[in-house]
């Protein structure tokens, strides 16, 4: 989440009634007749009931879940610890067939009484934080201070809960619905946990929870190009060697055309140079530079186009360096350090009705987001149906040292995600499957 899911703030309520939800939409137009009443049915069930009851009583538990996870810390390409604890937390909630795979994601299934539509409901466990940063959480006028203690400690302990208040009230899905967590979907883990989930397992549907509003559903993905653009060399005094090419005057031209691209407004294309570094002193001719640059699409034709384009004129950059002195000395090396698929799906997908809907249906009003970043980006390209869900509370200062989560209401998050569930998979002698399964036509 973050830099990796700055939403274009599109949301609004329809009918809601909490009171942050006060700008209407009308997302509530995609939700079918058909959808609408089998929700409903489900909330009216007495075992469904029960189990939100349940996931408001169990409030408490499912804070110090968030708390304890987060205080393990998961830095990038170093969530085994937290897995491990995530793990066991699976096991004591009596999921089968847990596993944890090669890339290090951790789920298991829990399993249905029928031949059902399989849903994957997960979060990461992956914080941006480095290496020794202090991830002990403080409580405060009535929230809670740590680096990740939202993004995505409350994602994770929002997963466990759905499964305990499914747990509590012995409730019987038609499909399978597995849980878990996955590895790398901040920063340069560019989603590697939930691209190596899909393409080792079938599922029909796909569920990614972060922390925030209840009411929200992600449903579109922003696809996102990253590279490592290194100019190299000769190098030398600036004044005995003047007339040598240098690295930094290439990369300070390839820069400056980058920033003339033009781009389309929709779908909505972005880049930018984010971190330069180069040359050793002010009076050296710099024998190497580099940049990191991002590149983001709503579609990934406009994301292709705008990437050839980007590059070409990276190259075009060194030559003119090497023709101002007459030389070939300047090379360029071109790495791509991240590939975040874009993808999208109807607004009136079955997966999406169901969220809203569910929402719907526990008053906080139906809202769609605008596209973002997160592990659903993967099943989404992969024409996989899959939302993001927020888990409820609210938060803040995401990837600082200053993030912060108010529990507040928490609750919602956890029973609109269980909602959801139901919903798609169906509850045995209450609701079919609202989910398809994949290649089934029904």
């Amino acid at each position: 989440m973050g830099q990796e899911n700055v939403q274009e703030q599109v949301r609004g309520t329809v009918q809601g009634t909490a009171p942050d939800h006060a700008q209407e939409n009308d997302a509530v137009r995609y939700i079918s007749r058909e959808v609408a009443e089998a929700v409903e049915r489900l909330k009216a069930d007495a075992r469904v009931q029960a189990a939100l009851r349940f996931a408001e009583a169990d409030h408490e538990t499912t804070v110090a879940d968030q708390i304890r996870l987060t205080e393990i810390p998961a830095p990038p390409f170093h969530e085994e610890a937290r897995g491990r604890a995530f793990r066991a937390d699976l096991e004591a909630l009596g999921l089968a067939d847990i596993r944890v795979d090669a890339e290090g994601n951790v789920f298991g299934v829990r399993r249905g009484t029928g031949d059902g539509p399989t849903v994957f409901v997960s979060a990461h466990l992956d914080t941006v934080f480095p290496e020794g940063t202090d991830c002990r959480v403080r409580r405060e006028d009535g929230k809670l201070f740590a680096p990740g203690i939202g993004d995505d400690g409350r994602g994770l302990a929002v997963v466990l809960a759905v499964l305990r208040a499914m747990n509590s009230a012995g409730l019987e899905t038609v499909g399978d619905v597995w849980f878990g967590a996955t590895v790398g979907e901040e920063g340069l883990g560019d989603l590697r946990g939930v691209k190596a989930f899909f393409r080792e397992n079938e599922v029909d549907g796909f569920i990614s929870v972060e922390p925030d509003d209840p009411a929200r559903t992600t449903y579109l993905a922003t696809g996102s190009h990253r590279y490592r653009i290194t100019f190299r060399g000769p190098g030398g005094h600036s004044f005995g060697a003047f007339g040598l090419p240098s690295a930094i005057h290439a990369m300070g031209r390839a820069i400056a055309a980058i920033a003339d691209v033009e781009v389309p407004a929709d779908p909505k294309t972005t880049f930018t140079v984010g971190t330069v570094r180069g040359g050793t002193s002010v009076n050296t001719i710099a024998a190497e530079a580099e940049l990191m640059l991002d590149m983001r699409s709503n579609d990934e034709a406009a994301l292709s186009a705008l990437e050839a384009e980007v590059l070409r004129r990276v190259h075009a950059a060194v030559e003119a360096e090497n023709r101002r002195w007459d030389s070939d000395a300047i090379t360029v090396e071109v790495v791509q350090v991240g590939d975040r698929p874009a993808g999208s799906q109807p607004s009136d997908a079955p997966i999406v009705q169901v969220s809203l809907a569910a929402s719907q249906a526990l008053g906080f009003g139906a809202e769609l987001d605008g596209p973002s970043s997160t592990d659903s980006n993967v099943p989404i390209h992969l024409g996989i149906p899959a939302v993001t869900l927020g888990g409820g509370g609210r938060c803040g200062g995401v990837h600082t040292v200053q993030e912060w989560f108010d529990p507040t209401d928490g609750h919602q998050g956890v029973q609109r995600v269980l909602l959801t569930v139901l919903g798609l998979v169906g509850v045995a002698g209450v609701t079919e499957p609202l989910l398809p399964r994949r290649g089934s036509g029904r």
